[in-house]
């Protein structure tokens, strides 16, 4: 099987797999949409297991970051700028963090503070100091490390129906 159809082959059927749990019985704990972002950005790590542990590490860093700064906003006000200042200030650090290796990946550290933020001001998944799963840091994390180990099940399924290159 040609290389390219092996890959949409196993992205289509994981992409099912994924899209029945997520909307289906794991609703609770999963967001389709994370899982998607989390599936690409694998591939653009490198599409490895190096490239998996570089992503996880920075999501899990984001999605942190993103919860730190909704906790301050919502508890330490600064004037009129209070959300640009804490924003700015873990923004600044998820950047500066790249410096330890195992947090080098930048973008995937945006992705995880990117969703987890947008979870938390577009859903009733509210409360990052919640030790349930209206925690959008829970869902966010548990949804990217989801999206990136489908990422790599569909890299390894591709490369067992069909040759890595033609």
């Amino acid at each position: 099987m040609p290389s390219i159809l092996a890959l949409s082959v196993s992205i289509g059927g994981l992409g099912a797999v994924a899209a029945y749990l997520a909307l289906g019985p794991l609703s609770a704990i999963l967001q389709i949409w994370i899982i998607f972002v989390a599936w690409g950005c694998f591939f653009h790590s490198g599409g490895n297991t190096e490239g998996l542990k570089g992503a996880i590490f920075g999501h899990v860093l984001g999605s942190i970051l993103a919860a730190i700064a909704l906790i301050l906003i919502s508890k330490v006000a600064v004037g009129p700028v209070t959300a640009p200042v804490w924003i700015g200030i873990t923004c600044g650090v998820l950047v500066y963090a790249s410096a330890i290796e195992v947090f080098s990946n930048i973008p995937a550290a945006v992705y995880g503070y990117a969703t987890t933020a947008a979870l938390a001001l577009l859903s009733p998944m509210n409360n990052p100091m919640a030790a349930d799963l209206t925690n959008p840091v829970i869902i966010a994390i548990v949804s990217l490390v989801v999206g990136s180990v489908f990422g790599l099940l569909s890299g390894r399924l591709a490369g067992v129906l069909g040759p890595k290159s033609e």
